[in-house]
């Protein structure tokens, strides 16, 4: 029998219920979507969106994505952005600029396909890996991916589900490779030129070297802490009521908080509004709007948007 990783998502997932599939042509998300048809799951739009960085190499990827979901009788949206362009005029990394582009794309087949619901091809080492990189970073907590999470871009909220978070790298290959299914490799994947690329291939080797054991399950249990305490912190602030019934962050039940519920609850709105590298200063720099005496009623945040007090509620422009 070939192997199959064991993906309990799969068994608890109605599998009449329509799905977006983000797929690059990558081995990760080909094997999510071989999974997810071997699972039953056929009422699929799967989603490649070419973010115009490699070329010709970008285009076969787009082929080679078109041809699958021509195989298999799916639906498909193929787009392209110059995410370089788009790193560029907005000072952005070209990894940021790309993952709001991809969003963005899901935004708009989303609407088309009146489905809010996103599968990603992230699996446990990428959790991994950004645990490590959030902490190298100095961003706001220790949590990793989530299996489920909710944004909203342009307006419109996306449920952006990760059913892979459980299974490793390698384990996707053996899939792959025991059933001989073919997928795109992007050789960038393997070069030291990103920061991701270089905790991939130097960095958690390394550390699991120095730690005479794979470090991958201890970086888990660092994102599993900092979800715990995440779930904490979402209680306590639904308790206090801190957004209006417009999805505000309402000022008079802030000043309630002690400071750090306060840059809780600002990280987790402005996290819900697409907002991301958060680190500690611009928290306190948007806590202190809340201050009575601060004449400043704006700050500016990632990717040109502004957090801006107007009487007595907060929003994101």
């Amino acid at each position: 029998m070939p192997y199959v990783p064991e993906i309990p998502w799969l068994k608890e997932t109605p599998h009449a219920q329509k799905f977006l599939v983000g797929v690059s042509g990558g081995a990760d998300s080909v094997a999510l979507l071989h999974l997810l048809l071997n699972a039953g799951l056929r009422k699929l739009v799967v989603c490649h969106l070419n973010h115009g960085l490699r070329g010709q190499t970008a285009s076969l990827d787009a082929g080679f994505v078109a041809e699958l979901c021509a195989a298999h009788g799916l639906a498909c949206e193929i787009d392209t952005e110059d995410v370089a362009a788009l790193a560029e005029s907005s000072g952005k990394s070209f990894e940021t600029a790309g993952r709001e582009a991809r969003h963005r794309f899901f935004a708009a087949c989303a609407k088309r396909h009146r489905c809010p619901r996103v599968l990603l091809a992230h699996h446990a080492d990428d959790r991994a890996e950004t645990v490590l990189w959030n902490l190298l970073r100095g961003s706001y907590g220790a949590k990793g991916m989530r299996e489920h999470q909710t944004i909203t871009v342009e307006g419109r909220e996306l449920e952006l589900i990760r059913p892979l978070l459980g299974v490793r790298r390698w384990e996707l290959r053996r899939y792959l490779h025991e059933l001989d299914l073919p997928w795109r490799e992007d050789a960038s994947n393997a070069e030291p030129i990103t920061a991701r690329n270089r905790l991939r291939h130097e960095a958690i080797p390394q550390l699991s070297l120095i730690s005479g054991r794979d470090v991958v399950p201890s970086l888990w249990r660092a994102a599993d802490a900092g979800e715990d305490q995440d779930e904490i912190l979402g209680w306590a602030l639904d308790k206090a009521k801190v957004l209006d019934p417009q999805g505000r962050l309402h000022v008079p039940a802030m000043r309630e908080l002690p400071p750090a519920l306060q840059r809780a609850a600002i990280f987790r709105f402005l996290h819900s509004n697409g907002i991301g590298d958060l680190d500690r200063e611009l928290l306190k720099q948007a806590a202190a709007l809340l201050e009575p005496e601060n004449k400043s009623t704006c700050v500016n945040l990632p990717g040109g948007r502004h957090l801006r007090r107007r009487g007595g509620r907060m929003v994101v422009e």
